[in-house]
């Protein structure tokens, strides 16, 4: 589901623009140990809630995978148990395995609305993944097996010969297109599950989500929108009803690709970050493919993060205060 980003600290990215600067060579590492310990004390709250601290504290299902991951990667069995439990306690859905997107505290309703986020159910299924191979547990071997198969069952479109990735079970399939968002293709995610489930289920989708990466670029820059339409085949174009930018979800097209070994899929993304940091101006937080339109912003913290693990500049040193800056850090990192 969409999230605003906007909320993000401006004084802090401007800040943050020389992380990204065209002289600076070579990753950056995070502290020794990683930064679990200080994401685990900003975001996660004793009952194993992780707060997005950009958008009025709310949690949702892409926070809890994004941080079940996290945990799993580092060691910390204490604190993915919190994360699981409450998900599954307080988002799980009652009629199939997926998750509820959104928690509100201060809503009289915390789990107003039942639909599901796409990649924050394909986050929790990859982080019980990981730690059921981590710690032996058959629980979350499970938990993850019934998580693949809701997503695998409910939110792959057979549309225009193609398996499309839909963003969540409502709202995204009309007569006339899919919508669809091009950074919900977890790539790590679903290679994990090609090999926990087979090609004959997942080929499809993983085969189908490159090709529609590959024609989702548009403009000069031939760069993804944050949301797209699917009206044919091979017909994608920016979504109708949504800003026709490559801004705070399409990045992580980038840092997806990038991790899972599919750099080229990035490859006009990596181009117009270069460019832009040869001719020494500061890589916005958006651009509107249609019109050149820019942010007045540059990227966060966790943008220039995903900058440094697609070009090999260098990585802000600090871990974020805002969650999901914060969240694209470590997984840039990892």
């Amino acid at each position: 589901m969409a999230v605003d980003r906007r909320s993000f600290t401006i004084g802090l990215m401007f800040a943050l623009t020389a992380a990204c600067n065209a002289g600076s060579q070579g990753k950056a590492v995070a502290p020794t140990g990683g930064w679990w310990p200080f994401y685990r004390q900003r975001f996660l709250l004793p009952e194993g809630r992780i707060v997005d601290t950009g958008n009025h504290g709310i949690s949702h299902s892409e926070g809890q995978g994004y941080a079940m991951v996290l945990a799993a990667n580092a060691g910390d069995r204490e604190a993915f148990d919190l994360m699981a439990g409450w998900t599954e306690r307080t988002l799980g859905r009652s009629d199939m395995a997926l998750h509820s997107w959104r928690y509100d505290p201060a809503s009289a309703n915390p789990v107003s609305d039942p639909n599901n986020a796409t990649d924050g159910d394909i986050l929790i299924a990859w982080a019980l993944g990981l730690a059921a191979r981590r710690w032996g547990d058959s629980r979350y071997a499970a938990r993850g097996q019934a998580i693949r198969a809701a997503v695998r069952g409910h939110c792959v479109a057979q549309r225009y010969g193609r398996a499309a990735l839909i963003p969540g079970l409502v709202g995204f399939d009309s007569p006339q297109a899919l919508t669809l968002n091009p950074s919900y293709y977890v790539w790590p995610a679903l290679d994990q599950f090609l090999e926990d489930d087979g090609k004959a289920v997942w080929g499809p989708v993983i085969a189908d989500g490159a090709a529609l990466i590959r024609l989702s670029r548009f403009g000069p820059d031939h760069l993804p929108t944050d949301w797209v339409d699917l009206t044919a085949r091979d017909a994608v174009a920016p979504a109708r009803d949504r800003p026709p930018r490559f801004g705070f979800d399409a990045l992580r097209v980038a840092l997806y690709a990038a991790m899972a070994n599919r750099a080229a899929l990035a490859a006009p993304i990596g181009a117009f970050w270069r460019a832009r940091l040869a001719a020494g101006k500061p890589i916005p937080a958006w651009i509107d493919v249609v019109t050149a339109e820019e942010a007045p912003y540059p990227l966060s913290s966790g943008g220039a993060a995903i900058v440094a693990r697609l070009l090999g500049t260098q990585a802000p040193a600090q871990l974020a205060d805002d969650y999901y800056s914060a969240s694209l850090q470590m997984l840039a990192a990892g």
